[in-house]
Formats: structure tokens, C-alpha cells, sequence
């Protein structure tokens, strides 16, 4: 079944909706226009109800449906953007200097919004549908804040679904796996402390660059020789700061990087690898160093019978053969898996096509993927409350 007809007939109110988003881009939980414009839209569709403030600025709609039936989905989209400056040069670029939808988040916000729409309009299903729109994906942990605020309970949801678009897969294909999709995104800063002198003097001085430099060198260790080889994780130093000038040797260096991993021994082992490297060194070195390490959201782990449902609510859409059923794990981080790991459910990748990488200023949604995400949405719920 390919896409739906009414599902097409949207596509152009929501590439207005989606358009408008992109031009007035809002970060982390201050998206309040953004939650309004959702909340109003909502309402002109009928949606049963509309509860805001879920998480801080989160909206949720239940839908109805039509016959009887005590089960609950959810549909998940964020609506947060970057930090960024916008470099696409589009007609309806970020109208807001140092801020753009750099990750789509205005198109699955649009996708969610056609879905509900259609959703209210036709209710071929029993039970009811919760759709979600979040704050803060981008390094707020909104979907844990949601989670906090009873979003689970409150609207007693059974499963949960979340989508992301992906550039590089084309528009009109899905993507998804079971277990482990997207990955852990842990951080960590490291600060070492020497004694400074002058360049000239090196003897005099305990050189936290040199330091810092080998423990640069050195955790590049645990990908390639501490972590089982099958069992991927990323090491990657993205900050060093040290000195003043020319021929002045500083007290200290900063470092910072992040751990990218999809299993939760490799990422306990990286984080002792890391404290164990840095201590060791700088012992060796007569140095000191404080290390700050902050894990952030866990794992992305799809479920195996939702895994299913998702990949039959796909294929209904676009057929098996624009279905990829063993997607490579991203090592990029989403926090839906707070929401996978209260709820059963799965995370779905949907073509961006041939566009410029996601967190990059020249990206921007494909408008062409909207009625595929909007059919998909449809199918899935009307797969699952069928009963």
C-alpha cells in the first residue's frame, strides 16, 4: 500500500507548517511559540485533548477513536533546534540569527502534526493515540523531563514510537533494526594541572601540554586495542586549550571529548579506561588532572516485537524493498531512549534523501518525506489499535 491519498493532499499545508517552524527556530525548553503553534493546530483539528506544559514546554493530544478499547500509543516528535548559524540561502531560512533547524526536528514536528490531523478526521481505530510533541532532544534530556512530569502514567500509554529523518538514505526508504540503534553520547572534560615556568626552562617545569598530549594519544587505545572489535564505541578528543603566548610553559591544560558507545560494558569500560589513562600518566609526570565525566542519555534500544510493528506500518508505505531492516548503528545519541526504556517500542530512521549532514549549517528537511512520515504515523497507529 503506498502512500496515503489524504496523507498527499496534506503535504503542502504541512510544508507551510514546517516552513514556518524552520523561520522561527527555538532552543532546548524555551520552544513556547513552537509548543503554542502545535497546541493551536491541534485544537483546529479536534484533537479530544490538548494538555501542555508536559516536561516544561511539552505538548501532548489524545486522540479517540472511533470503538471502544483500553490501549494507548504514543508518537513522539521534538521540536528543539541548534545553536547554529544558517548557511542554506532557502526563502524560508532561520529568520533568527544563531539558531536553525539544523536536525529537521521542524519536519518531524510537521509529520506528527499531518498525522494527527488525519488521525482526528478519520479515527479508524479503537483506543487512543497520544501524540507528543518534546522540548530539549538536543542535549536537554526532554524526553526524561516528560517522563518525570507522568507522561506515561498520566495518559497511560502502552507503547511508544519515536522517527528521525536521515540524510544519505533517500526519500521514499525507512530504516531500522532491532536492540541497540542510535548510542550512548557520554562527555567528559579533563583538566590537568603542571607548573608553568618559562619555555626556556622546560626542566623547571612540569609541561601540561606534554601531558595532555599523550593522554590525547593514549585514549586512542581503548577503540583499538581495549574494546572487543565487534562491539563498537568512539573515543574522540575535541578539545585541548593550553597557554598564553610563545615562551611561557602553563600551569595547566583543559581537554574535553566525548564517548560514543552501543553497549553498556564497552561504555562502563571506556570510562574506566579513561580514569585509569589519566591518572597513570599523569603520575608519571608528577602532575595532577581532575576529570569530569557525565554520562548522558543511555542506549537507543529498539524492542523486538515493536521493531516489527514498525517495520509492517513501514512497508505498507513504501514495500519491502524500500524497508532496510538492518540499518548500521548510528553513533549519534537520542534521548528517546528514556522513553524505550519505560515504554516497549522503536525508533525509525526515514530518508532525507541527498542533503547536507545533519548539524550542519547548509542541511534542511526534504519536504518530499513529509506524506511518507505522515502515512507511516497513520498506518502504525491504525496498525496497532486495530483490535
Amino acid at each position: 500500500m503506498p502512500i496515503i491519498n489524504r496523507a498527499a493532499e496534506l503535504q503542502a499545508e504541512a510544508t507551510e507548517w514546517r516552513r514556518h517552524l524552520h523561520q522561527h527556530p527555538e532552543i532546548l525548553y524555551d520552544v513556547h511559540d513552537t509548543a503554542s503553534f502545535v497546541a493551536a493546530r491541534l485544537q483546529e483539528f479536534g484533537v479530544d485533548e490538548i494538555i501542555g506544559g508536559i516536561g516544561g514546554t511539552g505538548v501532548v493530544g489524545i486522540i479517540r477513536g472511533r470503538g471502544p478499547g483500553e490501549r494507548t500509543i504514543g508518537l513522539r516528535a521534538d521540536m528543539d533546534a541548534l545553536p547554529l548559524e544558517e548557511m542554506t540561502g532557502k526563502p524560508w531560512s532561520s529568520k533568527i540569527s544563531g539558531r536553525m533547524h539544523a536536525c529537521g526536528h521542524d519536519g518531524h514536528t510537521a509529520m506528527l502534526l499531518g498525522a494527527a490531523k488525519y488521525l482526528a478526521a478519520t479515527r479508524n481505530f479503537n483506543g487512543a493515540v497520544a501524540v507528543t510533541f518534546q522540548p530539549a532532544e538536543e542535549g536537554g534530556a526532554g524526553a526524561l523531563a516528560m517522563i518525570q512530569d507522568g507522561l506515561m502514567e498520566r495518559f497511560r500509554i502502552d507503547e511508544v514510537y519515536g522517527m528521525h529523518n536521515m540524510p544519505g538514505i533517500p526519500v521514499g526508504q525507512f530504516a531500522i533494526r532491532r536492540g541497540a540503534i542510535m548510542a550512548a553520547p557520554d562527555k567528559f572534560a579533563i583538566t590537568v594541572r603542571g607548573r608553568g615556568g618559562h619555555a626556556a626552562q622546560p626542566h623547571r617545569t612540569i609541561d601540561p601540554i606534554l601531558v595532555g598530549t599523550q593522554i590525547v594519544g593514549s585514549l586512542q587505545a581503548i577503540a583499538a586495542r581495549n574494546a572487543d572489535p565487534l562491539a563498537s564505541v568512539v573515543v574522540s578528543v575535541t578539545r585541548f586549550q593550553a597557554g598564553t603566548t610563545h615562551n611561557i610553559i602553563p600551569d595547566c591544560a583543559e581537554l574535553g571529548g566525548t564517548v560514543r558507545s552501543i553497549n553498556e560494558e564497552v561504555r562502563d569500560l571506556a570510562e574506566q579506561r579513561i580514569r585509569q589513562i589519566v591518572a597513570g600518566i599523569t603520575l608519571a609526570h608528577d602532575a595532577n588532572a581532575e576529570i569530569h565525566y557525565e554520562r548522558n542519555c543511555p542506549v537507543t534500544i529498539n524492542h523486538d516485537s515493536e521493531t516489527g510493528h514498525a517495520a509492517r506500518a513501514a512497508t505498507e508505505v513504501v514495500g519491502t524493498a524500500n524497508l532496510d531492516l538492518e540499518v548500521e548503528p548510528s553513533m549519534a545519541g537520542e534521548d528517546f531512549a528514556y522513553m524505550l526504556r519505560s515504554r516497549p517500542g522503536a525508533f525509525i530512521f526515514i530518508g532525507n534523501g541527498d542533503s547536507a549532514p545533519l548539524h550542519n549549517p547548509a542541511y534542511d528537511f526534504s519536504d518530499e518525506a513529509i506524506a511518507y512520515g505522515i502515512s507511516y504515523w497513520v498506518r502504525l497507529a491504525e496498525q496497532r489499535l486495530s483490535d
